[in-house]
Order: C-alpha cells, then sequence, then structure tokens
C-alpha cells in the first residue's frame, strides 16, 4: 500500500496541463476512430508496451496499471432471492416473445410452456418463493415426463389436485393443486403476465413492478385531498361457466392457442383455479389463493380499466361542454389527453373553471373512485361503472352504500386501512396548539407526580394497617356493638387474621370499583383513602393550580390568535389524504390471538408456550415487523408504538415467564439481547427507516414479492416432537431439510372480503383448520419473520 500511495504522488508531480488535455483529447479520439484507425491504434498501444518492457513509462500507462493494480472488479457479490427470480423471469419473457407474428402470440404451451427449462424455470421461481437455494437441483419433480405430457396433451389435471374437507357442519371442500399441476401453473402465470402486463393501464396498482400496495395508497391519498365525493366497489363472484367464457374470449385476443386454453379449461372443471372475486383479499399469502388467480383477475378486470377512461373522457373532457373545439390548444379534450399522458407540467394556456375530475384506483378486485366536481356526477360515474361491472362483466356489487362526501364521512376501508379527508393546519394554528400542548404537558406532569405522591402513600397505609391487624381485630372483637365484631361471623374457620382483613378490603375496593368511573386500585387509595385525610389547604392550593393552567392555555390562546396577521377562521383550509392504521380492530385481533385480556392487558399466549424460546421471540417479532411495515407512513402510528410497548412485547415477556416458570423482570434481564429483537416506542423510527433503505430494490417490488409482502402471521401451535420411529420432512415445497417437530395451524380468521389488515392472515379456508404441518427450524422461522407465507407449504404432503 505504501508503494502505491508513494507511485501516485510520484506520478502526480509530473502531471501538467498538456498531460491532461492530451489524455482527454486522446479518449475522445479514440471513440470517435473508425476500425483502420483503431488497427492503428493497436500498434500505438503495442509500441507502448514494448516501450514499458524496455523501461520506458508513459503517464496514462502507469495511471491504467494503477487502477488495474488497486481496484479489481468484484463479480462474486451474491444476489438476493428476488433478483434471482426476477432474472428467471426475464428468461422465460425472451422466449414468449419469440412466439409473436402478426400481432398475436401462437403456441405458447407447445413451444414456451411445454419445455423442460422453462418448467425448472417456473420451479425455480416457486422455490425462491419459499426461500429455498435453488443451487442444488432436486429430483424430486420429473420435468421431462410433465414436459412431454404437456406437448401431448395427456396431462392430467384431475391427478394432479388433492382435496381438503372442513371439519365443520359446513364441510366446505377446498381443491389444492399437487407440485407438478403448481409448476405448470407457474410457468403459465408467467407467460400470461409477460403478453399482458404492457397492456394494463395506469388505474390497476397490481401485479406490476412498481405499481402495488405502497402505490396505491399514495395515489389515494394524494387524490382525496382534492376529491368532493367518494366511494368503493365492493365485487363478488365466483368464477363460473361465463365470468371463464369471458375471460377465455378476451385472452384469445392476443393468443392464439387452441391447446393451452383446453388446459386452462381442464382446470377449472376440476375447480384448482381458485378464482373468486371478493371472497378473501388478494395477495396475503392464502393458501386458497390460485396461484393464477392475480394475472386472470387483472386481465379479466383490464376491460373495467379501459371503460374507467371512456367514463373520465365522457365526463371530464365531453360533458359540462360538447360544444368545444378539440383542436384548441386549451380544450378540456386536449387537457385531459395531455393529463392522461402525463403531461401536467406542460406549458400550455391554463384551463379554466375546471370543476370535475375522476380519479380511479384498483388493487385486484378493490375498487376506488374519487370525484371532483357535483354530487350529481358522481352519482353518475359510480352508476356507470356498476352497469359496466354488472351487464359486460357479469359481476355483482357487494356494498350499495351511495357515494359520500369526502369531508363529512368517517372513511373508507381501502386495501386494509381507513382513508379519509382531513384538514391541514397553516403555521400559524400549529403555532397555537404547541403552545397549548407545552402548558397542558405541564399540567399533566404536576397531576401524575401528585396522584403518584398519594398512591405511595395509600401502599404505606395499607402497610401499616396489615402489620397491627391482629390488635385492631381483638379491640374490636371485645366491643360487641362494633362493625368488626357484627361481620366476624362471616369469618372461615380457620383463617389467618392478617387473611382476613384482606378479604374485608378487597370487599370495599369492589365496592367502590362498581360507583367509580376508574377501576384501578391505585385510583382508590388515591382518591378515596389518601386525598380525604389531606390538609384541605393542600387539596385546595392542588385545585386551584390545575383550574389556573387551564385558564392560562384559554386565554394565551386568545391572545395568539389576535396577534396573527389575519383572523385563523378566515385562513383558507388546506386538505390532505389521512390514511389511518385500523387499531381498534388491531385490539380485537390481539384479544382472538391470546395476547391480550378483554380489557386489554397482556397476558400469556399458551398456544406458543411450548415452543422455543427463539421461535416465541420471532413469532412476536414477525407481528411487529408487519407494522412497521405496513403502518410506518400511517397518521396514528403513534398508537401502534403504544400497542407494541404495552402489549406485544409484555405478552412475549409473560409467555416466557410463564415457559420457565420465572418472574417477568428476570426474564428481562437474562434474553436482554434476545428480546431486542422487538423493537421498542423509541427504537420505531429507526426500524422504519432500516425496511425503507436498508432492503435491495428487488426485494421491494410488489410484483416480485406477491403473496409474501402483504403476508400476515399465522398462529401455530406444537403438535408433537418427530422421532426415528415418526420421521417427518419439511413441508415447504423445494426443501428436502427433516423437520424437528409438527405443528397444528389454527385459522383464526374466516371473515369474508374486504378485511382488515392486522398483521395476522386472514380470512383462512376452515378446511386448514387443525391441519398439522411440518417444518423445518429456518422455515418456521421465515414463516413467523414474514419471509414466506402459507402458499410455499404443500398441504398434500400429508393426507
Amino acid at each position: 500500500m505504501f508503494r502505491k500511495r508513494k507511485l501516485v504522488t510520484d506520478l502526480l508531480r509530473r502531471v501538467d496541463l498538456g498531460d491532461v488535455e492530451a489524455l482527454i483529447s486522446r479518449r475522445l479520439w479514440t471513440r470517435a476512430m473508425s476500425t483502420q484507425s483503431k488497427s492503428a491504434l493497436l500498434a500505438t498501444e503495442n509500441a507502448e508496451i514494448d516501450n514499458k518492457q524496455s523501461g520506458i513509462f508513459s503517464l496514462a500507462g502507469e495511471l491504467a496499471s494503477l487502477v488495474e493494480e488497486s481496484a479489481p472488479v468484484d463479480d462474486t457479490k451474491p444476489r438476493s432471492r428476488m433478483e434471482l427470480k426476477r432474472s428467471l423471469e426475464l428468461r422465460l419473457k425472451k422466449r414468449v416473445k419469440e412466439q409473436y407474428t402478426d400481432g398475436k402470440f401462437s403456441d405458447l404451451l407447445k413451444k414456451v410452456i411445454a419445455r423442460p427449462e422453462t418448467l425448472q424455470d417456473a420451479y425455480d421461481c416457486i422455490r425462491l418463493n419459499s426461500n429455498v437455494s435453488i443451487a442444488e437441483r432436486n429430483g424430486t419433480v420429473a420435468f421431462d415426463s410433465i414436459a412431454e405430457e404437456l406437448s401431448s396433451g395427456a396431462f392430467d389435471v384431475n391427478s394432479n389436485t388433492f382435496s381438503l374437507a372442513a371439519r365443520d357442519k359446513a364441510k366446505e371442500v377446498l381443491v389444492l393443486p399437487s407440485v407438478a399441476l403448481r409448476v405448470v401453473q407457474e410457468a403459465i402465470r408467467i407467460v400470461l403476465e409477460v403478453v399482458f402486463s404492457p397492456q394494463f393501464s395506469k388505474i390497476s396498482h397490481s401485479c406490476r413492478s412498481g405499481r402495488g400496495r405502497a402505490s396505491a395508497l399514495k395515489y389515494i391519498s394524494s387524490n382525496m385531498s382534492r376529491s368532493d365525493w367518494c366511494f368503493t366497489l365492493s365485487l363478488e363472484k365466483k368464477m363460473d361457466v361465463s365470468v371463464f367464457e369471458n375471460l377465455l374470449s378476451v385472452m384469445e385476443e392476443k393468443i392464439e392457442d387452441g391447446s393451452l386454453s383446453i388446459l386452462l379449461r381442464s382446470m377449472f372443471e376440476a375447480q384448482v383455479l381458485n378464482l373468486e372475486f371478493g371472497g378473501f383479499p388478494k395477495g396475503h399469502g392464502l393458501p386458497q389463493e390460485g396461484v393464477l388467480s392475480r394475472v386472470l383477475m387483472n386481465i379479466y378486470l383490464d376491460r373495467f380499466d379501459h371503460e374507467v377512461y371512456r367514463i373520465s373522457m365522457r365526463h371530464e373532457a365531453l360533458g359540462l361542454d360538447s360544444s368545444t373545439d378539440e383542436d384548441r390548444p386549451g380544450s378540456k379534450l386536449r387537457s385531459w389527453f395531455r393529463r392522461q399522458a402525463g403531461e401536467q407540467d406542460l406549458k400550455s394556456t391554463p384551463e379554466k373553471d375546471i370543476a370535475l375530475r375522476v380519479y380511479c384506483c384498483r388493487f385486484m378486485d378493490e375498487i376506488f373512485f374519487s370525484v371532483s366536481g357535483p354530487e350529481k356526477a358522481a352519482v353518475d360515474i359510480r352508476s356507470e361503472a356498476v352497469g359496466f361491472l354488472r351487464n359486460s362483466l357479469h359481476l355483482e356489487i357487494t356494498d350499495e352504500a351511495d357515494t359520500s362526501p369526502c369531508e363529512a364521512t368517517s372513511g373508507l376501508r381501502v386495501l386494509g386501512t381507513l382513508v379519509r379527508k382531513n384538514v391541514r393546519e397553516s403555521p400559524a394554528v400549529k403555532v397555537v396548539h404547541k403552545l397549548k400542548e407545552k402548558v397542558r404537558l405541564f399540567a399533566l406532569q404536576k397531576e401524575e407526580a401528585w396522584t403518584l405522591g398519594t398512591v405511595r402513600i395509600g401502599k404505606k397505609w395499607l402497610g401499616h394497617g396489615l402489620k397491627k391487624v391482629k390488635e385492631s381485630e381483638i379491640k374490636g372483637l371485645a366491643d360487641s356493638n362494633s362493625t368488626l365484631s357484627q361481620i366476624s361471623c362471616h369469618r372461615k374457620a380457620g383463617m389467618e387474621t392478617d387473611h382476613w382483613y384482606k378479604v374485608l378490603l378487597r370487599i370495599w375496593m369492589e365496592d367502590v370499583l362498581r360507583n367509580s368511573a376508574d377501576r384501578s386500585e391505585e385510583f382508590i387509595l388515591s382518591k378515596h383513602v389518601v386525598e380525604p385525610a389531606l390538609p384541605q389547604e393542600l387539596r385546595d392550593a392542588f385545585d386551584k393550580f390545575q383550574n389556573s393552567a387551564a385558564a392560562y392555555v384559554s386565554s394565551e390562546t386568545a391572545k395568539a390568535e389576535a396577534l396573527l396577521p389575519c383572523p385563523l377562521s378566515h385562513d383558507k383550509p388546506i386538505f390532505f389524504g389521512d390514511v389511518v392504521a385500523p387499531t381498534n380492530a388491531i385490539r380485537k385481533r390481539l384479544f382472538r390471538y391470546g395476547l391480550v385480556t378483554a380489557e386489554g392487558y397482556a397476558r400469556t399466549n399458551a398456544m406458543l408456550i411450548l415452543q422455543d424460546t427463539a421461535q416465541i421471540i420471532d413469532w412476536f417479532s414477525g407481528l411487529v415487523r408487519r407494522w412497521v411495515v405496513w403502518y410506518g407512513g400511517c397518521s396514528n402510528f403513534d398508537e401502534i408504538k403504544g400497542l407494541i410497548d404495552n402489549q406485544v412485547r409484555k405478552s412475549c415477556i409473560r409467555t416466557l415467564a410463564s415457559k420457565y416458570q420465572i418472574h417477568e423482570d428476570e426474564i428481562e434481564k437474562r434474553l436482554d439481547s434476545e428480546l431486542s429483537t422487538i423493537p421498542s416506542a423509541e427504537d420505531i423510527e429507526q426500524e422504519v427507516q432500516h425496511e425503507r433503505s436498508d432492503s435491495p430494490a428487488f426485494d421491494k417490488d410488489e410484483h416480485l414479492t406477491y403473496g409474501i409482502s402483504n403476508s400476515g402471521l399465522c398462529l401455530l401451535s406444537l403438535a408433537r416432537i418427530v422421532s426415528e420411529s415418526r420421521p417427518c420432512d419439511c413441508f415447504v415445497i423445494g426443501c428436502s431439510m427433516a423437520a424437528p417437530a409438527v405443528y397444528t395451524l389454527h385459522a383464526m380468521e374466516r371473515q369474508k372480503f374486504p378485511g382488515w389488515k392486522t398483521g395476522f392472515s386472514v380470512c383462512i379456508h376452515p378446511s386448514l383448520n387443525g391441519r398439522r404441518v411440518g417444518l423445518c427450524k429456518q422455515h418456521l422461522k421465515d414463516l413467523y419473520l414474514g419471509y414466506i407465507s402459507l402458499q410455499a407449504i404443500d398441504f398434500g404432503s400429508w393426507r
């Protein structure tokens, strides 16, 4: 290293402006030379090599050799699994494009899908979704025989499916594909996406690179602020014959392949496509969601996306003024086309009195509309959209709610969150609120100190009473007219004196709690025991301080408002779209999954208690990680922080304390480093920045991570430990590791779409409730942390 630095220093001393100019001109001249000139340059370079061998060094040559010596290129950097998946899909994309002739794709099944290398690439994509290395070749899937059967038309779909029946009274049946059929479906999915994805409109935010749940929420929140009316359309329809035939007719516009249509029809008849509009949330990694569901749904609803453009043009460009000259630069029609092309920033004649805008966003089968303009236009737009969905696409609308004003509505349920229109405070208003909050915080600190002191006195009073209880009881019993003597008849035989005193104290507290709004024992000690015994002057001084603080806040607010340049009431309101996390729904799920009590206090999760310590912590860490990723940009994210600190972390600690039968404080000391994987409220901001910046770009692509990035946390309980007499392999597709334990899956959520996004798996099919799956330690960790989803599990391993 020292020799290199000395060489650089010596070279820099020899550099002058003429050398630099000659070097730059030489590089520019080299790029512009023809083939003959390059041969002459090659001869010159050979001469320089000869000079170098003879001891004559040029400045450019020494610098080039120095760079080669000190900065070697590292080509061994490992790629992430999503980068590998992207490369596999690009390889398939080239094969598909080779079949494009005369405006259509032909013979895709025989020439692309029914090839062993295509099936191998599709299987590798499945293994990457399952977080399994593709370096090792797995011999469990016979790609050559599958390709031959597909080419000859002998591939039997029915023999490659299996059924799971629910154990309840309804006996619902779920048909799932075998590994071989799933590989075929994955190959078809990639092929269909290559064919149809380029024609998808900007309205669609699903199944596309750069467009997903995050971009959809961003679009909705930004356009909610400038809209007057909004509504959502909830679809409901299982794929029937009419929908399927309509779908095939749409596909035949781009694909000319009868054998592919026959294969898809056989999957439909075998009920293994599992395509249902509105049956369950899409993209959550649920096993009942078919591999082809997302691409087929987008192909089918693409007609609706293009119809929205026609509806928008009729209302925005032609509806208000049909006599507008479309050739005039400032016409509404020309401006509409420019907006659709993304040319809002072009310098053209400004539009005047544009009173109507239509905004639409679709994520799979969730459709959101917002309209800026009169209510009649919003009602007409909704009527036209519903009519097209029912009459042309044969779909049903479950939500018959009318359009609602954006400012008046409490919010619309979109993509598992609540979206509403709020008013952003101006800087002047923020100053006033900041002053009020400072004074309120000071008064609250004094009130907390007062309560803390009175509670401490109350606890000392209790301790003093328990020490003197025997003596006071004897004196009380000596007087037959005393209350203590009258209630002693209810004392059980053999009950100790201090125990009897505690029973009386609990009875008294229960009587006070029954008539009190605050049901805490600290409140009883503070308000009903200590405060009445305090000097009246002290109580009056504290009350006077609290009243003075409240009066100060109101008076200073009025003074601050008077000093502002203009009254706050005359400020023009600034609206913004507000995305809110469903904290009430999250609290209900925490109770349903056994993390909190009915009153909202953290408790032990009995179903996790038999698992290893690392697995229990991973389960809770996975829940927190999902919340951080999903709700990092929500306006009420502070409430999520409170839930993490007060309920999730405490529930994890209490579960571990129950597992080892030791105190919670001791668990925190012993497992401090392990528990640090569950971030506290102070660490959440760093966790959000880590999730946004550190992960590679391909890992954030919701097209590649579909079904993984939005997958919820499932609840597994330990069923049995695997032994040599009863072996079991991991159920994850492509994994060849042995499973050390078997777990039982608990389907806690069965509600219909749309469901709240709460961090837990939603709407799992009842046939999976109680199913046992074998998992290796690595894939159990991946499932808990959200690196894989339930779709990675082959439920047909045990039947």
